[in-house]
């Protein structure tokens, strides 16, 4: 009986994009034979992951874990909107975002269901990556999360956390939290506070509206007032704690915090935010069938 070694797993793994434990396996049943091993792995659909991983996975599910003073999302990719309602890969989004607990980067992420994904993969037959990973954690706390239009607890297509450093109440604290999360989800803002926006963005903003401002004919010597003003009011926009609260205009995100802060008798203090859209970055091919008949028929 020939010795599996571990860089002959290696090897057929890296052969076959199987699962570790399924190339062990093969190795055995097949005296280490990389070639018969590689022949049986596909002979019991486990190879099929290597051909799949070129395809373009837009769809999927955001999860997310929390265990109070830590939180993750994590976006999981596959093929088609059909496979999010599987459950055996709402079982894999969630062992993602738990796995996220214990991991700071996407990457260990990746590692925690390297075997889970590839033998999905496997099964279902779609290309599947955990892509993107958000981890936030407060010393004292909570970190709050929001899933919009969950489709079980902690899945959907969106999803979002909201640090917030206190020593407050939890309860009430989390409850802001998700509050928060929640305008987060439907205002989408750019950044925290003013100083943590992107320069560039600023820049690119008072560019657009002093050229809009000088195609309507406004002063040349009043445009550097005109523009700034119109710069602060795009800041107030993107900006989360300038934003007016979604659930009450009439209050700003920061003044809610600070409402907060009374009622509770203690500082509060937002230190971090993230949103995470399903699909977002991702170039997704779009089939238009119609043009591509046209052109076969020399129309288009």
């Amino acid at each position: 009986m020939a010795e599996i070694t571990a860089s002959l797993v290696k090897e057929l793994r890296e052969k076959t994009s199987a699962g570790m434990m399924d190339c062990k396996k093969a190795l055995t049943e097949n005296n280490g034979d990389i070639e018969a091993a590689a022949d049986w792995l596909r002979t019991k659909g486990l190879s099929k992951a290597a051909k799949k991983s070129d395809r373009v996975a837009a769809e999927g599910l955001v999860a997310v874990a929390s265990n109070g003073t830590t939180a993750v999302a994590v976006e999981v990719n596959a093929e088609t909107d059909f496979v999010a309602r599987n459950d055996l890969f709402q079982a894999l989004a969630r062992n993602a975002a738990q796995a996220g607990l214990n991991n700071d980067s996407i990457e260990g992420v990746q590692a925690a269901i390297s075997d889970e994904i590839t033998n999905l993969i496997a099964n279902i037959g779609e290309n599947m990556v955990a892509r993107r990973f958000a981890r936030h954690t407060v010393s004292q706390g909570v970190v709050a999360s929001y899933v919009h239009n969950a489709i079980a607890p902690g899945l959907g297509r969106i999803a979002v956390l909201v640090a917030v450093e206190s020593a407050g109440d939890a309860d009430a604290l989390n409850e802001m939290g998700r509050k928060i999360a929640m305008h987060v989800a439907a205002t989408q803002p750019l950044s925290l506070s003013t100083e943590d926006l992107d320069p560039e963005a600023v820049e690119r903003e008072r560019a657009i509206l002093t050229e809009k401002a000088r195609e309507e004919g406004k002063p040349e010597a009043m445009l550097a007032k005109i523009v700034e003003g119109q710069v602060a009011k795009f800041q107030r926009e993107v900006v989360l704690l300038k934003q007016p609260f979604v659930m009450n205009p009439d209050q700003t995100v920061e003044q809610l915090i600070e409402e907060t802060a009374k009622t509770l008798g203690t500082p509060v203090k937002v230190t971090a935010f993230t949103r995470l859209a399903l699909g977002e970055g991702v170039e997704k091919k779009v089939d238009d069938f119609a043009a591509e008949v046209a052109s076969m028929m020399g129309q288009g």
